[in-house]
Order: structure tokens, then sequence, then C-alpha cells
């Protein structure tokens, strides 16, 4: 471990995407030194770019880094064999149960006796991930926020068979990398994702319903709420994808309030998947260059 930091030595991410290498990018601040596993060597190459240029920007802002000492301590590659010698594993892959169970597992067959494993899923459940592992007790839920170097939320999320100290462990992780922990026990969408997806559905209906445009809506929360963003600007940076994944399973758990709106399903078919796609409910015209899975 590193003691100065509390943060693990060796840290694991599978999956570099928007999410992964955001905690990437977290956990090479904190002093960990970081092993960025993707499916192949050019989406490893991907990765790598968007987190040189995080560090990067981090840099710019804030002198005292030094982005080549932090760099250092950065490996991209496509061999899971990398994990061999990590403390900690965080799984950070798109939001699909079947995808994640089998890409937990390959981390963990990977990962050496004692390591722990997180998943960075906003919605599966923990209990259900977990009961496809070798070794359950080690395993918890570890939801960053998109974008992470600016989020101060991470929601550790104990499972059933989730070993008390670990979850103790998270919490010193997550207040060595400056942000704010907070542990629910396992259940449909969690807090962060069963409040804020039905926020955003709400949302979406009203639009459906021509109750009022989207900068109007959004500005019914941000001016009369205080809400920072907006719930359909928030959804277009967490992606139309990932939130009709999330309320699916919401949907699927807590019944029909959280069936996922005609005009949400209709925008994904569409194509229309927000920031990263360059439209959704607003046109961002530089999101063509910001890859990743979103959350």
């Amino acid at each position: 471990m590193n003691r100065e930091k509390q943060t693990p030595a060796d840290v694991g991410v599978l999956g570099g995407g928007r999410m992964g290498a955001g905690i990437a990018h977290a956990f090479l601040l904190a002093g960990s030194r970081v092993r960025v596993v993707e499916q192949d060597a050019s989406s490893a190459d991907a990765a790598a770019q968007r987190i040189v240029g995080s560090v990067s920007r981090s840099e710019e802002r804030d002198h005292a880094l030094d982005a080549s000492e932090i760099l250092g301590r950065l490996e991209c590659g496509a061999d899971l064999g990398a994990f061999g010698a990590c403390d900690l594993v965080i799984e950070a892959v798109p939001e699909d149960r079947a995808l994640k169970e089998s890409s937990l597992a390959r981390a963990e067959a990977a990962m050496p006796e004692g390591a722990m494993l997180a998943s960075n899923t906003s919605s599966i459940s923990i209990d259900d991930l977990a009961s496809t592992l070798r070794h359950p007790g080690r395993f918890l839920g570890l939801h960053f926020f998109n974008p992470v170097p600016a989020s101060l939320l991470v929601e550790i999320v104990q499972g059933e068979a989730t070993d008390p100290s670990l979850v103790d462990d998270a919490r010193r992780w997550v207040r060595a990398l400056g942000k704010t922990p907070i542990v629910v026990r396992d259940s449909p969408g969690f807090a962060s994702s069963r409040l804020g997806v039905m926020l955003g559905l709400e949302a979406i209906r009203m639009l459906e319903e021509g109750v009022a445009n989207a900068e109007d809506i959004d500005a019914a929360m941000t001016l009369g709420y205080r809400h920072p963003v907006g719930p359909l600007r928030t959804t277009d940076i967490v992606g139309l994808d990932v939130r009709l994944g999330i309320a699916e399973e919401l949907a699927e758990t807590l019944g029909a309030r959280f069936e996922p709106p005609a005009l949400l399903r209709a925008m994904v078919a569409e194509g229309k998947l927000g920031r990263k796609s360059g439209e959704g409910f607003y046109t961002w015209i530089s999101a063509r260059s910001e890859n990743g899975d979103g959350r």
C-alpha cells in the first residue's frame, strides 16, 4: 500500500473508456501505479491518449504536478496478466450485465490471492455480480461519477458477502482521492442512480408531453432548486444509452415507475446519445473528440 496517501500501490482498471480513464487519472494523481487493460491494442492506445490528455490538463491547472512522473506510473495494454501485480482491480466496462460478469471473472482469474475487486456499475446488483465470483468477500461496488476528475462523490456499495474491512479500506481510498465516500447496501439503483434516474425520466416525460422545452425544464431545477446541472443536460452527459440501460434494469426490479419514456428509446435508436455522439437533448459541438462509455 501507499502509506502516505493510503491508496493501493498498484491499481488495475479493466476498461479505458471515459469512466475507466477517469478512474485511472484519479489513482495516478493519488500516487498509485495504474495498469489499464483494454480489449485490444488500438483500444489500449486510445485509453492511454485519454489519460495523457487528462493528466496534462491537471498539470496546467496545478503547476505543482509533474505529468511526466505521474504518467511514468501508467501502463496501458490488452493483456490481463498485468493484473497479476495489482492490489485492487476496478472493472469499468459498459453497463451490460453479461459483459460485466464475464469481465469480472476474467479479472479475478488474473489477480493475485488477496487482491480486492470492485465494479464501477451504476445499477447492477453487487450481490448478483458477486455470485459468479470465487471470492465474493473481496468484492464490492465503487461507483464513480462522470467526469471522474471533477466529481466529489464515490458511492461504495456493500454486498451481503462483502468483508466489512474492505468497506473500511474503500472509504480510506476514496478520501485519499480527494473525494467523499457514501456507503449504501446493495439495492436496485443503489442511492444515486435510483434518485438521479427518476428525476431524469420525469424530465424526459415532461419534454415528451410538451410541458416545456429542454432549457426551461433544466432551468426549473438549476434556478429553482439550485441543482448545478439540469436533469436533461445531465442525461446528455451521462449518455442516453447508459441512462436507458439503467432505467430498464430498475424497471425490471422496482416496477413501472422506472419504465423508460418512448422518447428516450427513440433517441437512442436514432443514435442521439448525448455529448459523446454530438447530439441529445442539446447539441455538443466538440463531442466527437470525447470518447468513452460515459456514466
